[in-house]
């Protein structure tokens, strides 16, 4: 590895000189300073921030970093905590709000070893930025991504949702509208499979318009208003999450509609709102991916500890659809 002393001996002056200019020390030749610089940046050469750290070889802090919060991503944080704890590390979350060089700041963090690894919810740079800060720690994902340098524990959001298709089609449901989330790799999956399962069926694939960018409880209030202003209604709705199913049933419900009897409604992850307001819903294992998150960090830490959980979504029926 690059140290001070080699820096010096490139640059001809002593380590106290090479010291002075990485901590910005105003007593040195401008000239003799501008060509350390040069070398540190050709040399890559980045200043541990710990000197404890530098013994050890590790921090023993994992850095979570997101975007926004959910309350899936809410479940995620909470047993990733929960699982690197038990292996002796603690959590630094960082909530960007879309700010890219809040983001940066987290890699920059790995880069300098104030952090032993990485986990990336939702980003905001894009993964070409991320990928070139692997080089200094593990980066672990939580969105689907196929790279050779970051691991990911997504699920396969085809496999979920027609989950889900298909057991609205078993209770008799055929006019099913889609309501979306983000435009990122999930989305174009559950689409794909909704077209699949349309021409399976014979169904008409674009006998209603999809939401798109729909979240919130607030956005499936949208959604219920649209559907009371229709002539020829769905007679289910397939939802993103349960936030915007939530939203769907209750807004419903105020104008004197029911469920199941009116309209049928499938949320999405299985989170306690769902559970709370009985939405059949895709229970999504954000917990056991969590764990595997832990688990590969781990490993590329040189720590093995456990396989991997094989990860499955699964139907919960309750009743926001109609009965077996």
């Amino acid at each position: 590895m690059t140290n001070i002393q080699e820096i010096a001996r490139l640059a001809g002056v002593s380590t106290t000189t090479v010291s002075r200019v990485i901590n910005q020390h105003p007593y040195v030749n401008e000239t003799k300073r501008k060509e350390i610089l040069k070398i540190i940046e050709r040399l890559d050469y980045v200043p541990n921030s710990s000197a404890k750290s530098l013994k050890k070889g590790m921090t023993r802090i994992i850095g979570v970093l997101t975007g926004i919060y959910t309350n899936l991503s809410t479940s995620f944080i909470q047993a990733f905590n929960a699982s690197a704890q038990k292996y002796g590390f603690n959590v630094m979350l960082f909530i960007t709000n879309g700010d890219r060089q809040q983001e940066l700041v987290a890699l920059e963090m790995l880069r300098s070893k104030q952090l032993d690894a990485l986990v990336c919810l939702f980003r905001t740079n894009e993964w070409d930025v991320i990928e070139s800060y692997a080089k200094y720690g593990p980066i672990v994902t939580w969105q689907r991504l196929v790279s050779d340098m970051i691991p990911s524990v997504f699920m396969d959001q085809y496999q979920g949702y027609m989950l889900g298709l298909e057991y609205l089609y078993t209770k008799g449901y055929r006019r099913i509208a889609n309501v979306f989330s983000s435009k990122g790799l999930n989305t174009p999956e559950r689409i794909r499979a909704f077209n699949d399962f349309a021409f399976k069926y014979q169904l008409k694939a674009d006998e209603f318009p999809d939401f798109h960018d729909k979240f919130t409880i607030f956005d499936g209030e949208e959604v219920a208003r649209w559907w009371m202003k229709q002539t020829n209604r769905p007679d289910a709705i397939a939802c993103s999450n349960d936030n915007v199913a939530a939203g769907l049933l209750t807004e419903l419900r105020r104008s004197g509609f029911s469920t199941p009897d009116d309209i049928g409604i499938l949320g999405f992850d299985n989170t306690d709102l769902a559970h709370l307001l009985d939405l059949t819903t895709i229970h999504y294992p954000a917990n056991k991916q969590a764990e595997n998150a832990v688990y590969i960090i781990l490993d590329m830490l040189g720590q093995h500890v456990s396989e991997v959980h094989v990860l499955e979504f699964e139907l919960i029926e309750r009743k926001s659809t109609k009965s077996s």
